[in-house]
Formats: structure tokens, C-alpha cells, sequence
């Protein structure tokens, strides 16, 4: 019997919806073209390559309109765009012709434009241009790169994902939820003293801060100002009306000495969490994952309940 061929006939459409199952990130790619006007569209086929030499690469159809601009570029910018920033990839994915003049940028070392507010830019030199089927490979040298603390705008399945807590999804699940947050401090992770052993913070909700039952609320009532990255873990538990959803972001924490001062506040070096002090067997699960991906720096969303759940990796950092 003969071997079967790879290369048989299949769905191009389902092809397209399988890819579509990975999550990206969504950029906005951008050059100045000879005539010094400024070029750029939306891709979310971005990947880094390289350390040493810094690398990263985007992918163009050839089919599109800008194939012919950005084939022969010798520079161009990368804008990861942030969370916020749904407007801007409808801009740049648009046939729009003063698409510049819709956003806020500004030029990089190379003179390419980077979109203000993104969540990082890399600005590069082409390195090389990589025929591949129906695209080109583009790959950038990163000359200059800024990143900030804004979460990213996501990708998947043919619609937007954002990475931050939607209050509207929780409410809608029905249940009573339980928003905390894995904080570490310049010396080590903050946990709080209460009747019940340590416990990370939490509130019945995000926000406001001016809500003393909401997360920001719980900590500006103790003087302590948080940055907050990503989710975490997303779980739930018990069943009926008794079920509640808990998620939990990870993120930074900054404080007055006054803060400080406050016995509930324990400031603990990552190897040396009491995890006997910790009485939810669910955060304390979720602490060792958080410890264990920390040093990895591999972090991903626990999706579950309080029995069984799956990780998936959202990031490796480099």
C-alpha cells in the first residue's frame, strides 16, 4: 500500500477557524514609506525570534495592499497594542487613507511611527525578508523598544479577548464572586493577617476603591496602591446557591510606611511562605502553582473549580 500524501486537498475555511483556536496578541506594523508618508496595518501574526541578535518577525499577504511597502522597507515598528486599544486595530485593519491621522503616534530611532499607549513597541531594522506560500516573512532587528504595564489586547477565534476581569461576565454567571489578587512587594509577596490565618486580599468585586467591599477598596483602606497584570486563576466553588466564582490577578503592590506599619501586613519572601498558616487549600494550591510559574517565569490562567481545573499558558517571559 502506498503511503498517504501530506499534501492532500483540505478546507482552507477550516483551516483558518482551526488556526483560529491559538490566542495572539494584536499589533499595529508600521513604516514610512520613500515619499515620507507614514504606512501601517493591523497583524496579529507576530512571534519573537531571537535573544542575541534581537529578532522578531510579522507576517504580510501578498495580497495585501501594503505587501509592496513593507517587502523593501529597510525599518519598520511593531505596536503591541493594549487592552483598550480595539478602536486602533479597527483603524489600521481598515481601508481608511488617514489612518494616521485617527490615532495618536509618534517616530521611534528609525522614523517609523508607534501607536502612544501601546502596551510595547519595537522599533527595527529589516533583517531579512522570507518568502513563505501566500505571505512574506518579515524580520526586524529591534533597535529600540519601550514596554509598559498595560495588559494587551487578545485575539482568538475571530474576536477580541481582554486579558483584564470583566465585571459584566462575572455578574452574568449569576453567582456570588470573590475578586483577590497575588501582590508581591519589592521584598517578597503580601499577605494579610485575619482571624482565619493569612489570607491574600480579596473583595466581592474589583471596584470602586470608594466600595470598602471591593478589592481596590479592601486595599486603599489599608494605604496599599496596586498594579494589576493579568488573571491568574479563574475557579469556582460549591454548587447551587451557596456557588461562588473566585478569580484572582497577580500583580504589585506599593505602599506608605504608614502602610507598612500595620500588623495585618505581611511582606514574605517568596521561599519562605507559611504554608500551614495558609488555611484555603485552594489558595494555597494556587500560591505553590504561582511560586513554582515565578520562578519558571512561565505564567498561565488556572481555568476550573476548586477539584479540577487546566492551565493555559498565556505567556513566557524572556
Amino acid at each position: 500500500m502506498s503511503e498517504p500524501s501530506i499534501e492532500q486537498t483540505f478546507d482552507a475555511l477550516e483551516f483558518r477557524r482551526a488556526l483560529g483556536a491559538f490566542v495572539t496578541g494584536v499589533t499595529v506594523v508600521t513604516t514610512i514609506q520613500p515619499d515620507g508618508s507614514p504606512r501601517g496595518f493591523t497583524a496579529n501574526s507576530f512571534a519573537s525570534v531571537s535573544l542575541d541578535p534581537p529578532l522578531i518577525l510579522v507576517c504580510i499577504a501578498k495580497s495585501a495592499s501594503s505587501h509592496a511597502v513593507f517587502a523593501t522597507t529597510n525599518h519598520f515598528a511593531v505596536s503591541v497594542l493594549a487592552g483598550d486599544q480595539k478602536a486602533v486595530s479597527g483603524v489600521f485593519a481598515s481601508k481608511s487613507v488617514d489612518k494616521f491621522a485617527q490615532v495618536s503616534w509618534r517616530a521611534r530611532a528609525t522614523g517609523a511611527p508607534v501607536v502612544d499607549g501601546a502596551a510595547a513597541t519595537f522599533d527595527c531594522r529589516t533583517h531579512d525578508v522570507v518568502d513563505a506560500g501566500d505571505h512574506i516573512i518579515l524580520i526586524g532587528r529591534v533597535v529600540d523598544f519601550v514596554h509598559t504595564n498595560s495588559s494587551p489586547l487578545g485575539y482568538c477565534r475571530g474576536a477580541y479577548v481582554n486579558f483584564s476581569l470583566s465585571q459584566d461576565a462575572l455578574a452574568a454567571t449569576g453567582a456570588r464572586a470573590q475578586v483577590g489578587a497575588i501582590l508581591e512587594h519589592r521584598d517578597g509577596l503580601m499577605l494579610l493577617e485575619t482571624k482565619d490565618g493569612l489570607q491574600l486580599p480579596t473583595g466581592v468585586k474589583l471596584e470602586p476603591e470608594s466600595d470598602a467591599g471591593s478589592l481596590r477598596g479592601v486595599l486603599a483602606k489599608l494605604g496599599l496602591t496596586a498594579h494589576l497584570d493579568f488573571i491568574f486563576a479563574v475557579f469556582e466553588s460549591g454548587s447551587g446557591p451557596s456557588a461562588s466564582v473566585h478569580v484572582y490577578y497577580r500583580g504589585r503592590v506599593s505602599s506608605s510606611l504608614a502602610a507598612m506599619m500595620d500588623s495585618a501586613i505581611h511582606i514574605v519572601p517568596l521561599p519562605r511562605i507559611p504554608w500551614n498558616e495558609l488555611r484555603d487549600d485552594a489558595v494555597r494550591s494556587m500560591l505553590q502553582r504561582y511560586v513554582r510559574e515565578r520562578s519558571e517565569d512561565a505564567f498561565g490562567i488556572y481555568v476550573g473549580d476548586t477539584e479540577a481545573g487546566q492551565v493555559q499558558t498565556l505567556a513566557t517571559a524572556h
